[in-house]
């Protein structure tokens, strides 16, 4: 279980990928400095287990505590969000996951990813920025405005949402400086796509309201 709120910002070593898994290796050194195997780390909001923890190859100076983490991929993650396109250099959203003692400053995330949605726009404001993104269509029911939603494994509320002309549902969320500062949202342009979870209690409400009853379900990563 995670909050959504980023503790650090990771960077992509390698992707090993097989038939229909891959082994992702990451660089950090926050999330790093108690993680054991088999710990539970979100990627850009998808949980993964460490298998692997490894001095960094090439730390620069006072980086000795800089590590490599390497985590398992099956296939239903690589299908089901953006992990599998991942590129050695490219930054990602790190949480380990939360602690029973500890503030819920975002919201509840599992780590378990509905799909993926694409960058339409970003506006900038005068304290922050505004971001607007798809929504898959079996998705939009459960996004609604001032609810929470989790972007790249960013804790964000949605501020609106609409239909494009050509009937493309989205949804808006502002981002202060803050955030474009400690995530790699600021480094996502127009067409970039983003691993989405919605609120697990929109799903559980729909599960209870529906049960018995035809109705089309989206499962997670």
């Amino acid at each position: 279980m995670f909050t959504g709120i980023i503790e650090e910002v990771g960077e992509v070593v390698q992707l090993r990928s097989a038939s229909s898994s891959a082994v992702l290796r990451i660089r950090a050194a926050t999330v790093g400095s108690d993680i054991a195997h088999g710990a539970s780390i979100a990627v850009n909001g998808v949980c993964l287990t460490v298998v692997g923890r490894h001095p960094a190859a090439d730390p620069g100076p006072g980086d000795a505590a800089v590590l490599e983490l390497d985590f398992d991929v099956m296939a239903e993650t690589l299908q089901r969000s953006v992990i599998g396109g991942l590129t050695a250099g490219r930054r990602v959203n790190l949480e380990r996951a939360a602690r029973l003692d500890s503030r819920l400053d975002g919201h509840i995330v599992q780590g378990h990813v509905d799909g993926t949605a694409t960058v339409l726009a970003r506006t900038p404001g005068e304290a922050w920025e505004t971001f607007r993104f798809s929504i898959p269509a079996g998705l939009a029911r459960y996004v609604a405005e001032k609810g929470s939603i989790a972007v790249d494994g960013v804790s964000l509320t949605v501020a609106s949402v609409g239909t494009e002309p050509d009937g493309t549902d989205w949804f808006e969320v502002g981002l202060i400086p803050e955030t474009l500062r400690a995530t790699a949202l600021t480094d996502r342009a127009v067409g970039d796509d983003v691993n989405l979870e919605v609120d697990v209690l929109a799903k559980y409400t729909e599960r209870l309201l529906t049960y018995g009853r035809p109705t089309t379900t989206n499962g997670g990563t």
